[in-house]
């Protein structure tokens, strides 16, 4: 059950997992996160979303002792519960910000550059979720910083 939940399903075998499970963290903040923070305002949504952080951290590392590897590519439940992070503070954004915050995700969790490749040393779980955490807060702040400097450019 719990190599179910951090795969997926079969979204963790399809080619490219972490694209897909970023796209079902991608869904998971537009019918859940989101409404969140517009019924009961930001601190609610970010708690929230730290509970769904830390849930993932336990159950990636429980997965992937199951499976018997560190970091198994099928396990994308870090992607999932870390793609809401993205989005965090931003209001009223529209398809082609929320594309520019899917790719900034995507290409800071591949590359993982700033350091973010160190956090996958960490033990268990947390080291499964820690760089796509990094990833997804990096993106955040990027995302910000161009929505201020181009408006609604995107």
């Amino acid at each position: 059950m719990m190599v179910a939940v951090a795969t997926l399903g079969p979204l963790g075998r399809l080619p490219a997992p972490g694209t897909w499970g970023s796209a079902a963290g991608l869904l998971w903040w537009f019918l859940l996160v989101d409404p969140i923070r517009a019924r009961h305002g930001l601190g609610h949504q970010v708690a929230f979303c730290l509970l769904v952080v830390l849930a993932a951290v336990f159950l990636c590392g429980a997965a992937a002792a199951l499976i018997g590897r560190k970091d198994p590519p099928e396990v994308i439940l870090d992607e999932a519960a870390c793609m809401p992070l993205v989005f965090m503070g931003l209001q009223g954004l529209t398809l082609p910000w929320v594309l520019v915050g899917f790719l900034l995700f995507r290409l800071l969790d591949i590359a993982k550059p700033l350091g973010i490749a160190r956090l996958q040393r960490l033990p268990s779980g947390l080291g499964i979720v820690a760089d796509d955490l990094a990833a997804a807060l990096v993106a955040n702040g990027a995302l910000h910083l161009l929505m201020v400097f181009l408006g609604s450019v995107a």
